[in-house]
């Protein structure tokens, strides 16, 4: 309750807050009526987006939100106010204060008179967090429709012969929703089916937030094609609105969803079992749940581990199931480089091919968003190959 507290009443009255302040700096720097217009709009803007976002949750409002101004509402609210906005407002009345208590106050400045280089510099950093907010929506709405294909090779000493070479299509987090809609739905059916994989395996995070977004996902999951069948676990994001609608939604649309639950399917003539766990809060309640799933083990299959979260890869390795797949991380969706980031910081296991103890994870950047920016962690479909060690 205090996060929700926070985010419905915290966010617009701290940006009420820097608005009045960024305001009162311009007009003291001697911004003209244009600039303080120009931020004024922009400022309500994103207020306006935040207080449709909240009525679409709450069912007030059942038109979409547009992706851009949905993308401004995140990237104002969640990192330019508490990252830019705020600690500039701070650190400028700090600053402020102690030029006044030491009798420093700088003269009024006045319009109708050219900047000095100090003065522009005040007036970008005080409109800094709206021009980052902005541009950094310009820049990442195109995102939202890329995609890569990402060749793994994954060794294996416990394969059987006759798997050497099992191809995988790994599909996860496409999130259908605000950002991942309509025709990049159609281009991950046609990349994923392209690949002629024997397995199309989906770790979790179908839909974004809302169920009603679920027809679509499932008739996305419905035109992929494999050799051998299509498997799906959920993830966090699934439940979100309505978990068993979620449940029924899928089964009644012929999707093979997995919940702590095993398939058994034939790959190149050797049976090969699909080992699926629920979604997890805590890393004990997973491993009880891969717990759950190897005690289902036929032990004349070769099995495979699908969770969402690549935490579940810990107890996996210890009882011996030799590839877990998951999603869950977005490859930690903003990275400074490929190791130094939101993902190491979060997560054990963010991206890539992980081993421990002779077993191995692949970890997928996932293919939609819920988030509009990503750096040094690009959407991918991963084109799994197992080879026999």
């Amino acid at each position: 309750m205090p996060v929700v507290f926070f985010i419905i009443f915290g966010i617009p009255l701290l940006s009420l807050a820097w608005w009045i302040w960024a305001d009162r700096r311009l007009q003291r720097l001697g911004a003209g009526r244009a600039a303080r217009l120009a931020l004024s709009v922009a400022v309500l803007l994103v207020l306006g987006g935040f207080v449709w976002v909240i009525c679409a949750r709450r069912d007030v409002v059942t038109m979409p939100i547009p992706a851009p101004l949905y993308s401004l509402v995140l990237l104002w609210g969640l990192i330019f106010l508490p990252m830019l906005g705020l600690p500039s407002m701070m650190g400028w009345s700090l600053w402020s204060l102690g030029r006044r208590l030491t009798r420093k106050n700088p003269a009024a400045v006045t319009t109708g008179r050219n900047w000095t280089r100090r003065e522009w510099l005040g007036a970008a950093a005080v409109s800094m967090p709206v021009m980052a907010t902005f541009g950094t929506t310009a820049y990442g709405i195109p995102q939202m429709t890329r995609f890569r294909i990402r060749e793994l090779t994954v060794s294996l000493k416990d394969l059987p012969q006759a798997l050497d070479g099992m191809r995988i299509a790994h599909v996860t987090d496409t999130h259908v929703g605000k950002f991942t809609r309509g025709r990049v739905l159609d281009e991950i059916v046609a990349a994923t089916n392209r690949l002629e994989a024997d397995l199309v395996l989906f770790t979790g995070d179908l839909i974004d937030n809302t169920i009603r977004d679920l027809p679509d996902g499932v008739r996305m999951l419905q035109q992929m094609r494999a050799k051998s069948g299509v498997f799906v676990v959920e993830g966090n994001h699934d439940l979100f609105d309505d978990p068993r609608e979620f449940v029924r939604g899928l089964r009644d649309g012929g999707i093979a969803l997995l919940r702590n639950q095993a398939a058994t399917v034939e790959v190149r003539g050797e049976a090969v079992q699909i080992l699926g766990i629920i979604w997890n809060r805590s890393e004990q309640e997973m491993a009880l749940s891969v717990e759950a799933v190897a005690g289902l083990r036929d032990p004349d299959a070769f099995p495979i581990l699908l969770a969402h979260h690549p935490h579940a890869f810990e107890r996996a390795a210890e009882l011996g199931i030799p590839l877990t797949l998951a999603g869950h991380t977005h490859g930690g969706q903003l990275m400074l480089t490929p190791e130094l980031g939101a993902g190491s910081a979060m997560f054990r296991y963010w991206s890539g091919l992980y081993q421990k103890a002779g077993r191995a994870m692949v970890v997928s950047n996932g293919t939609g968003n819920w988030f509009p920016v990503r750096v040094n962690a690009p959407a991918e479909i991963i084109h799994l190959t197992l080879r026999r060690a």
